[in-house]
Order: structure tokens, then sequence, then C-alpha cells
């Protein structure tokens, strides 16, 4: 806890995080199946949740009348319906819009930096020719002065 003194740790029973980690990796056959029915019960919430909701939807409108098959939805609720399913679809289409666009970029710059790349490998190759051909300059330069050195001190001990 972020700000508290050993005491208030005594007094509240609350203790410090801590990055120890855990001795036990993977967690044994009684947790796993604690978590997994804790999931299960999750899952199993959330299904009920949806079919609740659909099936309030889809529920024909209170009276006297018998339930049949051709029922019709309330207008309001087929209006609900209707902007329901029309906004997952402006919803839907504009995420993969944006999603092609991304791929789209995503492809224009994997082009331009394989370009960048032979640009770089182009440049460097050059650049290695280039010092290459000082080497070979300072090579003959320096041949050549020590040839002239030579010829110097041969025509001053003459």
């Amino acid at each position: 806890m972020r700000g508290t003194t050993a005491l208030a740790q005594r007094e509240t029973g609350n203790k410090p995080m801590n990055a120890t980690p855990s001795e036990n990796a993977e967690p044994s056959a009684p947790e796993a199946d604690t978590n997994l029915a804790a999931v299960s019960e999750v899952e199993a919430g959330i299904r009920d949740f949806v079919r609740n909701d659909i099936a309030y939807l889809r529920r024909p409108a209170a009276g006297p009348s018998t339930p049949n098959a051709d029922t019709k939805l309330e207008p309001s609720t087929e209006a609900t319906v209707n902007n329901v399913n029309s906004l997952i679809q402006r919803v839907a289409g504009t995420s993969l819009a944006e999603i092609e666009s991304l791929v789209t970029e995503l492809e224009s710059l994997r082009d331009l930096l394989h370009a960048e790349g032979q640009r770089v490998q182009r440049e460097i190759s050059g650049y290695a020719q280039l010092s290459q051909a000082a080497m070979k300059s300072t090579r003959m330069i320096a041949d050549n002065v020590a040839q002239w050195k030579r010829k110097a001190e041969n025509l001053r001990n003459e």
C-alpha cells in the first residue's frame, strides 16, 4: 500500500505488495478446478443475460391475444432492433474501413522501408568503394614520397 506506515499496516492488517515470485508457478489441480468453475459460472451468467435481453426484444406485445408464429414485434421494439442493427453495421463498417486503410498504410510503409533499405545498401557500397580508392591513393602517395626521399638522399650523398 502506498504511503502507509508499518503501524498502520499492523492495525489494518494490510500488507504491502512485494515482487517475490510464487514458488508454485502452475496452479494445483484444485485451484485450476475452482478457476475453471468460476470462468464457467461467468460465461453462464453472460449467456443468460444475453438470452434474457434478446427474449425481451422478441417478446410479442402483451395483451389478450394468443401467441402465434406470425406475431410481429411492437413498432417501438422493432425500431429499437433496427436502430441497434444499424448502429452495429455502422460501427463494423467504420472499423473495417479503418483496418483496411491501416493495412494499406502499412503496405506503403513496408515498400518505403524496402526502398530505403536498398538505397542505404547502395550508399554503403559507394562509401566502401570510395574508402578503398582513398586508401589506394594514400598508399600511392606514401610510396611516391618514400621514393622521392630515397632519390633526394642519393643525390645528397653523391
